[in-house]
């Protein structure tokens, strides 16, 4: 099992890292995921119809919130002490960052260009 509590307390203590570290990368992802969900309600409930550019975007923004929020439960676990599985957490958080920024640096572009996007009405 994957979280094995016996697998956890065999781990050598050079593969572990320090809770205190652990936590404020929790605080500072849980900061950035309620971000991004205040942005994506915010824009849903934009009035107005949606174009193909608002479609590709927000697909890219909820992708990008999925896996921050999946970074943050895997954060949450005891085994994420592990640097291993700590690194992989935060790689899966970068990630998401990312397809959030390009989500909204597309409907930006797309709404400058003239496809006449929900984002910059609000």
């Amino acid at each position: 099992m994957a979280d094995d509590p016996l697998e956890f307390a065999k781990a050598d203590e050079r593969d572990l890292i320090e809770a205190t570290f652990r936590n404020g990368s929790i605080t500072a992802i849980g900061v950035v995921v309620g971000f991004s969900l205040g942005f994506l309600s915010r824009w849903s409930a934009l009035p107005g119809e949606w174009t193909h550019s608002d479609l590709i975007s927000v697909t890219l923004i909820t992708l990008g919130l999925a896996l921050q929020i999946k970074s943050l439960a895997d954060l949450l676990l005891l085994s994420c002490l592990q640097v291993k599985r700590y690194n992989r957490s935060v790689w899966t958080f970068l990630t998401g960052l990312i397809l959030v920024g390009l989500g909204v640096i597309l409907a930006i572009f797309a709404d400058l260009l003239g496809f006449r996007g929900l984002v910059l009405q609000g």
